[in-house]
């Protein structure tokens, strides 16, 4: 196995899937790269949600879990890293599909979403923690489909459990609302 190399700039130009799984050059930040990844993918949404329905929404979160399972998988071989912290597109993918669903909602509403995607993504409880152990390295294992599959499968769980807690509250509101 290959020692680990740093992801730059130089690096992303090097390689088409390096720019998709590097989400164009935000992983690349210094600090918080998950969290600028997913600003990112928040603004791109944001940017591209008048010109897209929702089944062309679907398609194109469906394309990108596809397309990403690749590039993350070929950028995690070519940093000799089985899931490296400057590796975002899991982030976009996971914003787009918990905006996607609670859209239309107000900035607060989408900030909301955003802090609740960042919780379950960085601190990794419950269901998000069991599925980012799942597709781990293993001893004597290359870094192959399984860990580019686990890349973008973590991010999804916290997704679907920002989602859960979303419409969990949008219940209990309806509940004790007159």
């Amino acid at each position: 196995m290959m020692a680990p190399r740093r992801a730059t700039a130089a690096f992303m130009l090097g390689h088409p899937a390096r720019w998709l799984a590097l989400g164009f050059g935000s992983g690349l930040a210094p600090v918080a790269p998950g969290t600028v990844g997913t600003l990112w993918g928040w603004a791109a949404f944001v940017i591209a949600r008048p010109f897209l329905d929702d089944l062309t929404w679907a398609w194109l979160i469906g394309a990108s879990v596809l397309v990403g399972w690749w590039a993350c998988t070929r950028t995690a071989q070519h940093l000799g890293t089985a899931d490296p912290g400057a590796i975002v597109w899991d982030e976009v993918i996971a914003i787009w599909l918990v905006l996607w669903l609670v859209m239309p909602t107000s900035l607060w509403g989408q900030l909301v979403a955003f802090g609740l995607f960042r919780y379950f993504d960085a601190a990794k409880p419950g269901p998000v923690g069991w599925a980012d152990r799942l597709f781990k390295l293993r001893p004597g294992e290359a870094i192959g489909w399984r860990q580019g599959f686990g890349i973008l499968f973590d991010d999804v769980v916290a997704a679907l459990c920002t989602l859960g807690v979303i419409a969990l509250w949008l219940r209990l509101s309806t509940w004790w609302s007159p």
